[in-house]
């Protein structure tokens, strides 16, 4: 049996109709949406996600917008599955972040004085703790990756005041984990080294390295990203260069593997 086709709409609201229609056509009559489970959804969420971020770091707007898309198709589903359950619709969760919105900017909704981004944040924070949260840090999630979850812890403690005055003072703490780490790994003979003494430094030189990132406006999370392609780029064109000269790569010296190399960079290759 085919269903009638929605037509497209040109306002939002009507557009976010159609989605709601859509879905629940799907979620009714299709095998496989049909299955789906909030948990099952879960992975495949935090794909899109991750296909968004790159879109976004490759400045490719047509993919942003298609990925947009997906997300927001998998936030319905999962605000559907809830109505199955009984336990909320899309209008509650819309409602909600409404509520929560106008609540933690009363510099707009009410008669607080925020000036500029740095009291947002902080009148952010005093409100989170007043709804109840029990920690600054409750808000971190725990599956973060450890380099976005770094980031993230220092700018939600940077909202209470807790951060250093200038750039200057946390890269001189760089400087002091970075002897840290060397004392605890490079100075000690390779038998008396502490792994687990080296490791706690590492982390230690990692963490304040993206507190500097963080005071200079550098996204370490964007910065490493964009780097993870720039190598990936300059790697497969190595690949290329040598399957072109019926060589393999682990077949070459190193100084034939530099040369390679110094010719992707000269061309400027990053993965897309």
């Amino acid at each position: 049996m085919a269903f009638e086709i929605p037509e497209k709409q040109h306002t939002a609201e009507k557009s976010f109709t159609r989605l709601l229609t859509v879905l629940n056509t799907l979620r009714e009559n299709c095998p496989w949406d049909k299955k789906q489970t909030m948990e099952s959804l879960r992975l495949l969420t935090i794909e899109e996600m991750y296909e968004l971020g790159d879109a976004i770091l490759d400045g490719d707007l047509t993919e942003v917008k298609k990925e947009l898309g997906d997300l927001m198709m998998h936030l319905v589903f999962y605000a559907k599955i809830a109505q199955e359950q009984e336990a909320f619709d899309i209008v509650d969760v819309l409602n909600q972040v409404c509520d929560k919105l106008i609540l933690r900017h009363p510099h707009i909704y009410g008669d607080v004085d925020a000036k500029n981004e740095e009291a947002v944040k902080k009148n952010w924070e005093k409100i989170k703790l007043k709804e109840g949260n029990k920690s600054v840090l409750a808000g971190v999630p725990n599956g973060l990756p450890a380099l976005v979850k770094a980031y993230r812890i220092q700018e939600k403690v940077k909202g209470v005041g807790f951060d250093w005055p200038d750039s200057q003072q946390v890269w001189d703490k760089v400087e002091e984990e970075l002897g840290e780490f060397k004392e605890a790994y490079l100075a000690p003979t390779k038998e008396s080294i502490n792994m687990q003494e080296a490791e706690a430094e590492f982390g230690d030189l990692l963490f304040s390295l993206v507190n500097y990132g963080r005071h200079i406006g550098i996204n370490p999370e964007n910065a490493l990203e964009r780097t993870n392609k720039k190598f990936i780029g300059r790697f497969k064109f190595m690949e290329e260069k040598a399957k072109q000269a019926n060589e393999q790569l682990g077949d070459l010296s190193l100084e034939q593997l530099d040369s390679y190399w110094n010719e992707a960079k000269r061309e400027n290759r990053t993965e897309k």
